[in-house]
């Protein structure tokens, strides 16, 4: 239940953890994460013009709930009501975020507010209120990561290691689990009708998976947030195994591995979402160095696990042998087979050919897909699934820090990490794919190579605000005014809107300084010079993307200065 009251957004946002995207999932209707809030209802919605921006924003009142013909991806009544109080919101968000980037945060502060308390007037009524809430988890959440991290401000090398989770299965593969003597003859009725492109057998350990996952407060959670965190990568997943050739059903091999954590490890050091580890990876192309570590990469590791399975159902012809071979080696398998002579998944657990953990292993894969065919019937329904991961991907010239990625991408750091989990340091080597939001890699290109190739180990873009002056820029990266405008062509006074390089030295990676007389090229940017004697105020320049000299897709943002000011 939301309060229905005004909120200060960085109160509210502070009360969230949650991961950003949480919501309707998708293929048709999703989420280029970080890059601007689109939803199923906004998606042919345009950001309001300067005009309209201070406009307040308007809900339906609390008239009788109207459906429309569509409906949600688990089956539920989407109503015109909500579909409304989505477009609202992200139509305000979304203006909020231009004018954050203008420097206006004033403006940004109340579009926001007012993104927000669109979605905190829907009622409760609605019968697809769950859709209001997960939006309303997800705005709360993007504006946390900007006001939070003053858009990449301040980040120390030390705060920004790359953070691993525990591999799931570790725990579940060594229980035991008490069998329902009732509910076998119940789930095998219900598999009758169930297509599937693997058998879905109810030997074994399988009733017992299906129990803990459905009645245990721990089991149900940990099913139901993997169920979740799937919609990211399922259309991802989907496509790379229908491409192999592979059933679609071994995405649940995801998600018994990792729980859909791209940066899982397990206690036998294999990583990632589908769990390599490194010997494998080789073996199937997933390359890794100080810097990244491709096994950790959904769509690369994606593809080598689908190989990786095909050619051992190539070797066995059974893919729950295939699926043993992939957990404790095919070598483990073989010696089971040749000692028992038997090539059978549950002969060979009767017999106890097989280390304990693999014994569970399929079990607990098949009791996810068996669940996942007809999660109301196990009482799992209704779970807000993840929105898609979308990003565009281009491939560094040069050794680029994650900052400056950012930066080129008017970002939070935090967005560009979760699009790249691969990334294992502060820096990408040169050649190296990263992947930037949805629709923004030919300006991230285009600003990425504003700055001298040599140089992206350790400067920076700076995006102008109202009120910035060149001392105070200065200042917080350390450098003496003279240096900055060492770097930056000549203009009569800063205005906000102007990008600026920002010459930093990082003595981590013995960056050379630029030459005195460095400048920087002359293209579709405005840069600016000012004498170093004297501190000029920027003065607010209203619309930026309407001056002739500065183009909307070259506007950049401000990577580390002062405070992004959006607490009250």
């Amino acid at each position: 239940m939301m309060k229905r009251s005004r909120l200060n957004i960085a109160q509210l946002a502070l009360l969230l953890s949650l991961p950003l995207g949480v919501s309707q999932a998708g293929q048709k209707n999703s989420v280029s994460v970080g890059f601007t809030l689109v939803t199923e209802t906004a998606a042919k919605a345009t950001v309001p013009e300067s005009g309209s921006r201070g406009e307040e924003a308007t809900t339906p009142n609390a008239t009788p709930v109207t459906t429309s013909n569509e409906a949600t991806t688990d089956g539920s009544v989407r109503t015109i009501q909500a579909d409304e109080c989505l477009r609202l919101s992200d139509s305000h968000f979304n203006a909020g975020r231009q004018l954050y980037f203008e420097g206006d945060l004033a403006g940004a502060r109340r579009e926001f507010d007012q993104a927000v308390d669109a979605l905190l007037r829907a009622p409760d009524s609605l019968p697809d209120h769950s859709r209001i809430e997960r939006r309303l988890d997800e705005v709360c959440n993007l504006i946390y990561r900007f006001d939070v991290e003053k858009l990449g401000a301040g980040q120390k090398a030390d705060e920004e290691k790359v953070a691993f989770d525990e591999a799931p299965i570790d725990a579940i593969s060594r229980m035991t689990f008490g069998v329902d003597e009732k509910l076998a003859p119940k789930l095998q009725s219900d598999l009758t009708q169930v297509p599937s492109g693997i058998p879905l057998e109810l030997a074994g350990p399988v009733p017992g998976m299906i129990r803990f996952f459905t009645t245990t407060d721990s089991g149900r959670r940990a099913l139901q947030a993997g169920f979740r965190r799937s919609g990211r990568y399922r259309p991802l997943i989907e496509r790379i195994l229908a491409e192999e050739g592979v059933p679609q059903e071994l995405i649940y091999l995801a998600q018994a591995e990792s729980g859909f954590l791209p940066r899982a490890v397990s206690n036998k050091k294999a990583v990632g979402m589908w769990q390599f580890i490194a010997e494998t990876g080789g073996t199937y192309q997933l390359k890794h160095s100080v810097d990244y570590d491709e096994r950790l990469d959904p769509e690369k590791a994606t593809r080598a696990a689908a190989r990786f399975l095909k050619a051992l159902y190539g070797r066995y012809g059974d893919w729950y042998l295939a699926m043993a071979a992939y957990n404790c080696g095919a070598g483990a398998v073989d010696r089971a087979v040749e000692r028992t002579g038997y090539a059978d998944y549950w002969e060979l657990l009767r017999r106890h050919a097989l280390p304990q953990e693999t014994a569970n292993y399929v079990p607990i894969i098949l009791a996810m897909t068996i669940i996942a065919k007809s999660p109301q019937d196990y009482g799992i329904g209704n779970i807000g699934v993840d929105s898609p991961l979308e990003y565009d991907s281009i491939r560094l010239t040069a050794a680029t820090q994650v900052d400056l990625i950012a930066d080129a991408t008017l970002q939070p750091v935090s967005v560009i990490r979760d699009l790249n989990p691969s990334l294992l340091g502060r820096l990408a080597p040169a050649g190296f794919q990263v992947h930037v939001p949805k629709g923004a890699a030919a300006a991230t290109q285009e600003a990425l190579e504003t700055v001298p190739a040599n140089s992206r180990q350790a400067w920076r873009l700076h995006h102008v605000s109202s009120g910035d002056t060149l001392a105070a820029i200065a200042k917080v990266y350390h450098l003496t005014p003279e240096r900055i405008v060492a770097v930056n062509s000549s203009a009569d006074s800063l205005e906000a809107g102007d990008t600026l390089l920002i010459p930093t030295l990082d003595p981590a990676l013995n960056a050379r300084p630029a030459s005195k007389g460095q400048r920087f090229a002359r293209g579709r940017y405005r840069l600016v010079k000012v004498q170093s004697n004297r501190s000029i105020v920027v003065q607010h320049a209203g619309h930026v993307a309407a001056s002739p000299r500065v183009s909307a897709q070259t506007l950049h943002r401000k990577a580390a200065v002062r405070t992004a000011g959006l607490r009250r």
